[in-house]
């Protein structure tokens, strides 16, 4: 969504103008609920705190101001809260997901399935083990394929602090990938 329509939506939303907030929720809701499931590796726990998200959105348009950012960038703000708050309520990390319960196709490139799978849940692990702010750059950065910039406006820093945040980031995930004994160049070149 250009930055102009943006813009307009925002002033009708914040006047109270349901259709507005609808068509920023549509703008949104995908790259949102990526950032959440990345961090919690849960569907329905990701359905329901990008629910949140939104409704704490529209309770809190009123009082939004434009500070030359995209919308998106509060409502990481938002989700990254909610994040922390259900971790913090939890008082637990990210919920690894069960190798076993993944559904396995059968083909003739079975074993290259298997494997790619294992390098996801292997690089997901290694993830988690980032601290808070690492993971949400390389979630910000790889997966939700945000820029630098962008992401050092949407966490308060500037583009230096999140360079080296991605540097060790990317270094703490290639050793201990490589512990795991993955080929950790293919893993890391498909994060970029």
């Amino acid at each position: 969504m250009e930055r102009v329509d943006e813009q307009r939506l925002l002033v009708r939303a914040q006047k109270g103008n349901a259709d507005a907030f609808a068509q920023l929720y549509r703008a949104n809701v995908q790259a949102i609920y990526r950032y959440i499931y990345h961090r919690v590796n849960d569907v329905h726990l990701a359905e329901d705190l990008t629910g949140d998200v939104f409704t704490r959105a529209l309770k809190s348009m009123a009082t939004y101001r434009d500070q030359g950012k995209p919308f998106v960038a509060w409502l990481y703000r938002i989700a990254h809260a909610r994040v922390v708050d259900y971790y913090r309520m939890t008082n637990r990390r990210p919920v690894e997901s069960d190798v076993e319960a993944e559904p396995i196709p059968v083909n003739a490139n079975m074993d290259e399935g298997i494997l790619r799978r294992q390098m996801a849940k292997a690089l997901r692990e290694a993830i988690g083990t980032l601290t808070d702010e690492q993971q949400q750059v390389v979630i910000l950065r790889f997966i939700e394929g945000q820029s630098i910039e962008s992401v050092a406006d949407m966490m308060g820093k500037n583009a230096n602090a999140i360079k080296a945040l991605q540097h060790r980031a990317l270094r703490t995930l290639a050793g201990r990938l490589e512990r795991a004994g993955f080929d950790v160049e293919s893993i890391l070149s498909g994060l970029s």
